[in-house]
């Protein structure tokens, strides 16, 4: 039989062939490194058996769905740990994630970091068994029975919870262990190399406080020692640089009891906050955007107009005022549609691009909630921009440029991911072509590499996703293009085309930055909260050597705060080391040293914060030099 390629390449079988004969014929490397295989779309075991005319694609540990199949076998290695030595333990969910895996497990007190130890050994041991992984199928009666049997009562839950479908469940086996899972998984547990158990919290069963609490062990797993080395090497960096600590130690931000998940802002950190925003919309002015502000809550008939009520109404919030039902704003697109609406347009009109810093709720589970990067009020740099069906291609060319331009001034890399139709969707086979086809065209014009995530998409629309990378090699997802044809038709949005007849627009829904509190979190952890000059809340700080200078400190602060510069002098009666190790920590860009020399001379000493050299400078030098940080946007000092 005969089987495609990804490269377009022919590759001949015996009949019936499993993946992993291919990936030999293909050659060792590949038969070695292959973690799983994609069956036309369908990611598998590379024990499962090919066909005539099989489009298939082989995935290793750098591929995406060969991680989560790595990640996945990991997971299942520690849940058999588990029960070997705490065989009353009730195991839960165990999915793969970005950067490892975790298990939630079901046990009469939380693991402790000894026994972590004792159950990382243990995995090593299945590891070393080289036990194969077999996958079978029950129905969904035998499925239940045999979880029943085994105590697993989540599981059980899980399997109840999708019956009457009629459909086969899948479960997979190593030595003595089997565990309900879809798959994919490695080809045996001696495919694992290397693995560490990093923490274990608490969880709450789905996630809900009304649910039993149960314990959850994170775990990494790579395929060289090296690579884990420099994981945990990273791990470590991450803990120095996490913004939550950042954020405390320079008074940029806070948590209240009185608010979970609902940032403070302090003053410092609204400097930081005022300067991105500034620089927000000098960016849309100048690509002819127009600022608008809806409010943040409407009534229930506008969501289920825009069709949040039936697909986003668990994770909104309600009220009821006098007898209406109302919601705070999860997204920002409806209003920004009634505002469209608000006056007749004309083609001559589009492109229509408003733009909105929208602040938005959603309810997000306690157990989700991180810093400022998972929160539940968060304000969007939204903008929806009403085009003609010609124009679609333009302004997301347009678009993408923009965004092109905010990430290179942060330095950042990042790389781009085209999200298709999800099968909870709403509109026509036609308009959804039409859309994705729009947003395919407009990256390959481009010449943008990106990846294709099939289902992905928006409820009403496809998508362009821009993943950043920071300083440690970590991607965060920002940016966003969506094109949609449905929330037009929903809110019966207009123009009179050249004919003098109605025609309705497509809707591009687009953010760059993302939520400004979770960009603000990410640049924090990027750049350790050394952030450069144009965005230091404290731009320099004037460190008399005595009280003696005190005044002519002052003057200088003066004299900089006069030219726009964000300035303050530090008047406690400490010695200058002192104040010098207390700006470093601050992490302030620039510290001006004054003493006698600098007082008659009229001039000062300068200090980088990334240097222990000090140079002197007149205040207008200095001035010219900050201000040409500032106006350029310098990345580093």
């Amino acid at each position: 039989m005969k089987v495609l390629l990804k490269s377009g390449d022919i590759l001949e079988l015996e009949e019936n062939s499993p993946a992993y004969e291919a990936a030999k014929k293909i050659g060792m490397g590949l038969y070695k490194s292959a973690c799983a295989v994609r069956i036309n779309g369908e990611a598998q075991d590379l024990r499962a058996e090919l066909r005539e005319d099989d489009k298939i694609e082989f995935l290793t540990f750098e591929d995406k769905g060969g991680r989560h199949a790595y990640n996945h076998t990991a997971a299942h290695v520690f849940a058999q740990a588990v029960k070997r030595l705490y065989p009353a333990a009730k195991l839960a969910i165990g999915p793969a994630v970005k950067d490892g895996f975790y298990y939630d497990v079901d046990v009469e007190k939380p693991f402790t970091s000894d026994e972590l130890v004792k159950l990382e050994s243990e995995m090593k041991k299945i590891i070393k068994e080289n036990l194969p992984i077999e996958r079978f199928e029950l129905s969904e009666r035998d499925a239940l029975a045999l979880m029943e049997e085994q105590g697993e009562i989540y599981k059980a839950e899980l399997i109840k919870e999708h019956s009457g479908k009629g459909e086969k469940i899948s479960f997979y086996k190593q030595g003595e262990f089997t565990d309900l899972c879809a798959g994919p998984h490695l080809m045996s547990t001696g495919a694992l190399k290397a693995i560490k158990l990093t923490q274990a919290t608490g969880a709450y069963w789905r996630g809900d406080a009304r649910n039993a609490m149960l314990c959850r062990v994170y775990g990494l797993a790579f395929p060289k020692q090296s690579l884990l080395d420099e994981h945990l090497a990273m791990l470590e960096e991450a803990k120095k640089r996490d913004h939550r600590k950042l954020g405390k130690e320079l008074e940029l931000f806070a948590f209240m009891e009185a608010g979970p998940g609902l940032p403070f802002f302090l003053p410092k950190g609204m400097v930081l906050r005022n300067a991105l925003l500034e620089f927000w919309r000098k960016k849309h002015v100048e690509a002819g955007y127009d600022e608008i502000a809806t409010p943040i809550i409407l009534n229930r008939t506008l969501w289920e107009n825009s069709g949040h009520w039936e697909h986003y109404k668990d994770n909104m919030y309600t009220t009821t005022v006098e007898d209406q039902e109302f919601a705070l704003k999860p997204m920002n697109c409806p209003g920004s549609l009634l505002i469209f609406n608000n006056k007749l347009r004309s083609y001559r009109d589009l492109p229509v691009r408003m733009a909105e810093l929208g602040t938005v709720h959603r309810r997000e589970a306690s157990g989700t909630l991180h810093g400022l990067l998972r929160v539940r009020s968060f304000t969007q740099d939204d903008a929806h921009i009403y085009v003609t069906r010609e124009q679609i291609k333009g302004e997301i060319k347009g678009v993408v440029n923009l965004i092109d331009e905010f990430y290179r001034t942060f330095g950042f890399e990042y790389h781009v991911e085209l999200s298709t139709r999800p099968e909870n969707s709403m509109g026509s086979d036609e308009d959804w072509e039409a859309a994705t086809s729009g947003l395919r065209e407009s990256l390959d014009e481009l010449g943008l590499n990106y990846v294709t995530n099939e289902g992905d998409g928006a409820f009403y629309g496809p998508k362009i996703d821009f993943h950043i990378e920071d300083s440690l090699g970590r991607t965060w997802q920002c940016g966003t293009v969506q094109l949609d044809f449905q929330m037009p038709q929903r809110f019966g949005a207009n123009y009179i085309g050249a004919d003098g007849e109605k025609y309705r627009p497509v809707m591009l829904h687009r953010v760059v930055l993302g939520s400004i509190e979770r960009f603000i979190g990410i640049l924090t952890e990027h750049f350790a909260g050394a952030f450069p000059v144009w965005l230091a809340p404290v731009q320099v700080r004037v460190l008399p050597i005595s009280e003696k200078f005190l005044d002519y400190a002052r003057s200088v602060e003066e004299k900089l705060r006069a030219a726009g510069i964000r300035a303050e002098t530090d008047e406690r009666g400490e010695k200058i080391g002192y104040k010098i190790r207390e700006a470093q920590m601050q992490k302030i860009p620039y510290f001006v040293l004054v003493g006698e020399k600098e007082q008659g001379e009229g001039n000062i000493s300068v200090r980088r914060r990334n240097s222990q050299e000090t140079a002197a400078y007149s205040v207008s030098e200095f001035i010219a030099q900050v201000r040409e940080a500032v106006e350029s946007r310098k990345i580093s000092d």
